[in-house]
């Protein structure tokens, strides 16, 4: 027999069966399974079963990591009900009835532990309330924004999404009762919806005489602290400071002696954001409180940018850099980055993710209307948004500090004495903006004999000499010793600047610091040095010596033969007798030490000798004939040129030794 139903179609095709409260599950816990079988030969097609409790315990429980968030998540719907109303209300001013002015009212009372969010927004009727709060999950503002179109759509400044902020109640209440009235209906027309979050919820018709909807929390003994009036107070300065909508508080307030508390509503929140204003209608004192408010500071910044970014990725940075570092910044690991909000409303106070390490002492504000939240809004996600508003927030930022530079260049060297070494991780960390990273350090130099870091790139550069295309700079453990360095010998000479570098991270910036532009960065003591303005006749010379002290050279190679890698006449020497260089790929002394005091294990390596065969101690050394003492000087000439590249001897002892011999012999 072929059954055939209403619509003609065979009861053998689908079968749909609803099983509701099924004897295995109580009255606390059901399950709903709808069950469709597409009744083949070999295939059947069955749906999700959904386990109503156990989901929202999930939710409660596991979506969250701050249990104070649920205070955020009802605020932020309420200012949603009120931002749907202002929209409706354009069209339908009726719907304003006999209030205009819109706002969330919250009151606590710890006696009875109960905590109430009250809002005269747009309100739900009895199909809505069944559909937003009794279907988990279920966004009334996605719905409303799929709704809109053109303009409306664009202004439409709504935060939920996900449709669960709603139940994040059930974090500290035992129990939930949601009175409410859609704007324009009948008083008869309200709706109480309540649940104790265990799978199942009751609704109602009431009377309500104010449009809007009101939430009753009946909290659990572990959250009693959210029934305290500073309690409430606090959490709303932290997240919903600068939502469109006031939010006030109830509070308790002695009079007198003689009289009754008198109830009284106070604002708490400041109900705008300064973000969100023209930089034109905006005062300095106004940028300067703000600051102030946001980075808990009592300093006046020491400058700032403000912008607004529109197209693919829309957002609005307020950018601050603080007088003074805070004590936390050579510890990478605190925490650290801008204040997050989206649509106004507060998600995170250091959200990392929008600059990069370098930039950790920058501290504001930014305020996005796209970005991908996780459903409990606590995390971001990251995806191409994120990325493409980090580039655009590190320009700003870098563009901040190249303002800075050129306007004041006073306090740009106090920013640069507070945050410099940070800044000079960055062109190891960020290669996109190397080249304006560049332009904003400073450095020392032999231009000056201070030790000031005043010295840009760009200055250097307009100060070379004719011929001169490379940047020189030389690593040094001080200031001091570097200016007597043997290495500038040559550069004097020559009248070259050369910048001078002595901060513990110098050596690893020059590793990342390879060029400007089209000037290379050399390091002095490397091996190959070619100085500008050497000619024909300079290099015929330094081989035609090569020539003359050849056994000098092969002399000093066999009795250094276990500290260095080569033995050569030097080019830039005038007034020393010898100097250590590197290859080119050795590792500096001053990095070699950093890694080695870290524990680090570092490969072998020789360094290479220079000789000045000018000098009256080569000449003397040449002309000694016993093979011993010749080894001995030799090695003297060796430990100095050490002591002057890295501050220090590996044979320490044997150098003593080596000199109380020679001061002996030269007693007698």
């Amino acid at each position: 027999m072929n059954t055939k139903s209403p619509a003609g179609e065979s009861l053998g095709a689908f079968l749909i069966l609803d099983f509701r409260k099924t004897s295995q599950f109580n009255q606390h816990s059901f399950m709903t399974q709808t069950v469709i079988r597409k009744m083949t030969a070999n295939e059947e097609t069955l749906g999700f079963q959904t386990e109503v409790k156990q989901l929202l315990h999930l939710m409660v429980h596991s979506l969250y990591s701050n249990r104070e968030i649920f205070l955020r998540e009802l605020i932020s719907n309420a200012n949603d009900a009120c931002d749907k109303l202002r929209f409706l209300a354009l069209d339908a001013p009726d719907l304003m009835e006999t209030d205009a002015e819109m706002s969330v009212r919250i009151s606590v009372d710890p006696e009875s532990k109960e905590l109430v969010i009250g809002d005269n927004g747009i309100g739900m009727t009895r199909e809505d309330v069944i559909s937003n709060l009794g279907t988990i999950a279920k966004s009334g503002t996605a719905e409303f924004i799929k709704n809109l179109s053109g303009d409306s759509k664009q202004d439409a400044n709504l935060i939920g999404q996900f449709g669960v902020g709603f139940y994040s109640a059930f974090i500290v209440a035992d129990r939930v009762v949601v009175r409410t009235r859609r704007a324009g209906n009948d008083a008869a027309d309200a709706v109480e919806w309540s649940s104790d979050g265990d799978g199942q919820y009751t609704i109602k018709t009431i009377e309500k005489a104010e449009r809007g909807t009101e939430i009753r929390l009946t909290l659990k003994e572990d959250a009693s602290e959210f029934g305290e009036t500073y309690r409430i107070r606090h959490l709303v300065t932290k997240y919903s400071d600068h939502v469109s909508i006031p939010v006030y508080l109830k509070n308790d307030v002695e009079k007198d002696d003689e009289s009754e508390a008198k109830s009284e509503w106070d604002q708490v929140n400041q109900a705008t954001a300064l973000w969100t204003r023209p930089r034109t209608e905006i005062t300095d004192e106004e940028y300067t409180e703000f600051y102030k408010h946001v980075a808990h500071d009592f300093e006046d910044p020491m400058t700032w940018s403000h912008h607004k970014v529109e197209g693919k990725s829309e957002y609005t940075g307020l950018l601050y850099v603080p007088a003074r570092a805070p004590y936390d910044l050579w510890n990478r690991e605190s925490p650290r980055g801008l204040k997050l909000y989206v649509q106004r409303v507060f998600i995170m106070d250091r959200a990392e993710e929008f600059l990069p390490l370098y930039l950790r002492f920058i501290r504001g504000v930014v305020d996005s209307s796209d970005l991908s939240l996780n459903v409990s809004r606590e995390i971001l996600q990251k995806d191409a948004r994120v990325e493409a508003m980090k580039s655009a927030v590190t320009r700003r930022a870098l563009d901040m500090l190249a303002k800075l530079a050129k306007d004041d260049s006073e306090k740009y060297q106090k920013f640069w004495g507070m945050f410099g070494e940070c800044l000079k991780e960055g062109p190891a960390e960020d290669h996109q903006n190397k080249e304006r990273i560049t332009k904003l350090l400073r450095f020392a130099s032999t231009h000056a004999s201070t030790p000031a870091q005043t010295v840009g790139v760009e200055d250097y550069v307009a100060r070379m000499i004719d011929g001169q295309k490379d940047i020189y700079y030389l690593v040094a453990e001080s200031h001091t010793n570097a200016l007597g360095s043997p290495y500038l010998e040559a550069f004097k000479k020559r009248g070259i600047e050369v910048l001078v570098l002595s901060d513990r991270i110098d050596e690893w910036l020059m590793g990342h610091l390879q060029e400007y532009k089209d000037h290379q960065f050399v390091d002095v003591t490397r091996d190959g040095l070619e100085l500008p303005g050497e000619g024909k006749d300079e290099k015929k010379e330094q081989k035609k010596e090569s020539k003359e002290h050849k056994a000098l050279i092969k002399r000093m190679k066999e009795a250094l033969t276990e500290q260095v890698e080569d033995v050569k006449p030097s080019v830039r020497l005038t007034d020393s007798a010898a100097v250590l260089v590197l290859t080119e790929h050795d590792m500096g002394p001053q990095m070699r030490q950093i890694m080695e005091a870290a524990g680090q294990a570092m490969p072998v390596s020789k360094p290479i000798l220079e000789i000045n065969t000018d000098h009256s101690l080569l000449m003397r050394l040449e002309s000694e004939a016993d093979e011993s003492r010749f080894k001995e000087l030799a090695r003297l000439v060796f430990d100095h040129a050490q002591l002057g590249a890295e501050g220090k001897l590996d044979d320490a002892p044997g150098y003593l030794k080596r000199v109380n011999a020679l001061l002996t012999e030269l007693s007698v």
